[in-house]
């Protein structure tokens, strides 16, 4: 299999795990006889410094032109503490998902036996958790209009917006998902109070009614959600949500795996997927060679299956990453005593994918 993936590095420790996801997919073309060809673009921080633009047209058709992205991460603290900075860095992220047509983020949660001490959580909580969040991503008070500030600048305001069909297509994905895993979908809302929570709420139901009957759809509001996930986090299945609660319950969700470096994420829609780790650009940790690539491999891994069909090839990056773990091959946010540097973990992990896909040969 010939592809093209674009590359979007972006800022902080970006750069850096992004570097290993790729070293991970060429390690899989290698050893299953497929060619990845790779492109940059700029985005983020590095691309207004260099352009202006946190999204120029450069990269938007670096996109255009590729069958799938890997993504490294976004943010600089001159703009994160500047709040009257005209041109910010997640103005580049949000217009990427808009103008490529990213309607769905989907981020996996498990739990790994051999971290289940590096949660906060306590393991008899945690263990056996696994579960996908369905995460709209172009609706909602990220992207409504109006908003603004007043003309004194004492108020300020935003607006949700959601319409049945923004609705219908992530539902369709979440349903889908489900079925090929334990048939469960749990809608997160607030249905008790927001109006544009109602309508998920009715959407769905009739939606899963008319086309999924035999997938189990249960509601949650996103306050008890967000309990739930820290009592009893192995109860989900799949959450389906919609963007400003999505965003808030997958970060809290990452604690389960121990460490923010563990979580890869996948947003798709209109046919090209984008593939990150969930954890920001860090930039305390930038050039250090200490941040975790793992998040990023297993994107990368995402990647090929989502994109390209590849799932042994995803199925052989997984096993690989989680006998790095379980033999101790970690950064140092995981194991503060013993660890290795991020380009060490990337070649242990390329290793092993040669190793485990030499021995399915």
């Amino acid at each position: 299999m010939k592809k093209n993936i674009g590359l979007l590095s972006g800022d902080g420790i970006g750069p850096e795990v992004a570097a290993e996801g790729v070293k991970a997919l060429n390690a899989v073309a290698e050893a299953f006889g497929h060619e990845f060809n790779f492109t940059e673009g700029l985005v983020g921080a590095i691309a207004i410094d260099k352009t202006g633009d946190p999204f120029p047209e450069e990269t938007y058709q670096v996109c255009k032109n590729s069958d799938a992205v890997l993504f490294g991460a976004i943010g600089d603290p001159k703009y994160d503490n500047d709040p009257t900075a005209k041109v910010r860095p997640e103005q580049g992220l949000l217009r990427m998902r808009k103008s490529l047509g990213l309607f769905a983020n989907l981020r996996p949660v498990r739990s790994y036996k051999v971290l289940e001490e590096a949660s906060p959580l306590k393991s008899d909580r945690i263990s056996g958790t696994d579960f996908l969040v369905f995460r709209e991503l172009t609706g909602g008070l990220y992207f409504g209009s109006p908003r603004g500030r007043s003309e004194d600048g004492k108020t300020a305001f935003e607006t949700s917006i959601y319409t049945e069909e923004e609705i219908i297509r992530i539902t369709k994905l979440a349903f889908e998902a489900a079925r090929k895993r334990r048939n469960k979908v749990t809608l997160v809302d607030k249905a008790n109070v927001l109006v544009t929570s109602r309508l998920w709420r009715e959407v769905v139901t009739k939606y899963a009614a008319e086309n999924f009957s035999d997938v189990e759809l249960d509601f949650l509001f996103v306050d008890n959600a967000a309990m739930q996930l820290i009592l009893n986090p192995s109860q989900f299945d799949v959450i389906l949500t919609e963007n400003l609660f999505g965003d808030i319950i997958t970060d809290e969700a990452s604690v389960i795996a121990g460490s923010l470096g563990m979580l890869p994420s996948a947003s798709v829609g209109s046919g090209l997927g984008l593939y990150e780790p969930i954890h920001g650009s860090y930039p305390q940790a930038a050039g250090k060679n200490i941040a975790n690539p793992m998040a990023s491999i297993l994107s990368a891994a995402m990647l090929l299956e989502t994109s390209f069909d590849l799932v042994k090839e995803a199925n052989v990056i997984r096993d690989a990453v989680e006998e790095a773990l379980n033999t101790g091959f970690v950064t140092v946010d995981i194991n503060s005593e013993k660890h290795y540097s991020t380009t060490e973990v990337g070649d242990k992990i390329a290793a092993l994918i040669k190793e485990k896909a030499a021995a399915l040969a």
